[in-house]
């Protein structure tokens, strides 16, 4: 009879945990807070190298500056990307042991991180000539330039400032959708005053207020046609955002995607 009561209570609790655990998950994907959450609809789409596991996102000057991540034998690259034709307009291929992440443009340079060497790398915008490198101690995982400074994640729920030229952390804010922390912080755009963050493993994107970490609100893109490849790669999922500031044009894609999408947002609920 007690040992019978000993496995009742300890199913339970096995039961309670798990539900706790998946509430904090989805707790996290999509925030606690009374944030505005967008739908989407599609403007344009474009074609995407499938064998670009895309880690950053960039747009400058006509073209789209994509940093992709070592996968399937293949080596990272920093590319510059026609838009309309997906065709590759100027590639530089990273030494092996580095893992390509995000990146930001800066005045006339590229600014990309490797996720876990420690090491950033400078390059020429319009040689991709490697300039030079600077260090950090944390993961690199998205980086974007808000005309002052650079804001990187690494993966949890904090987003990193670092002085534009010496590299240096100069601060840092918590991102949180109410009482939530937001981690898993990934790709990172800074559009209009605001980042924009792809969640790992998640179909939504975050709008983050840079001053205070708060989400301000949230672009769910479930149902984003994807490529086949996320049908047998769970790590085929959505990653990368860039932004054309001077003709108002919001894209997204993923890693190994065969389509990059100009999207427009819609609220669905206020």
């Amino acid at each position: 009879m007690k040992k019978t009561l000993v496995i009742a209570i300890a199913v339970i609790v096995i039961v309670v945990l798990a539900i706790s655990l998946y509430a904090s998950l989805e707790s996290n994907s999509a925030g606690s807070g009374s944030a505005l959450t967008y739908g989407y609809t599609i403007v344009n789409t474009y074609p995407h190298d499938t064998s670009s596991f895309t880690e950053g996102l960039a747009y400058s000057d006509g073209f789209l500056y994509e940093s992709s991540g070592s996968g399937n034998g293949a080596a990272s690259t920093l590319r510059q990307v026609d838009l309309t034709t997906g065709k590759v307009v100027q590639e530089y291929t990273l030494p092996a042991q580095y893992f390509g992440e995000g990146i930001a443009v800066v005045n006339n340079t590229i600014i990309q991180l490797t996720w876990q060497s420690n090491i950033g790398f400078i390059y020429d915008k319009n040689t991709f000539a490697l300039l030079g490198n600077f260090t950090y101690p944390t993961q690199g995982w998205g980086l974007t330039y808000d005309g002052k400074e650079l804001i990187m994640s690494d993966g949890s729920y904090n987003l990193y400032f670092l002085n534009a030229t010496t590299y240096q952390r100069i601060g840092e804010v918590q991102v949180h959708d109410g009482n939530t922390n937001i981690s898993m912080i990934n790709s990172l755009d800074y559009i209009n005053g605001d980042v924009y963050a792809n969640v790992w493993m998640t179909d939504k994107i975050a709008i983050i207020n840079p001053q205070n970490g708060q989400v301000k609100a949230w672009i769910n893109l479930t149902g984003l046609p994807a490529s086949s490849a996320s049908l047998t790669n769970i790590n085929a999922v959505l990653n990368g955002i860039a932004y054309d500031q001077q003709n108002n044009r919001l894209f997204v894609t993923g890693k190994d995607w065969q389509s990059l999408y100009q999207i427009k947002l819609k609220p669905e609920n206020s």
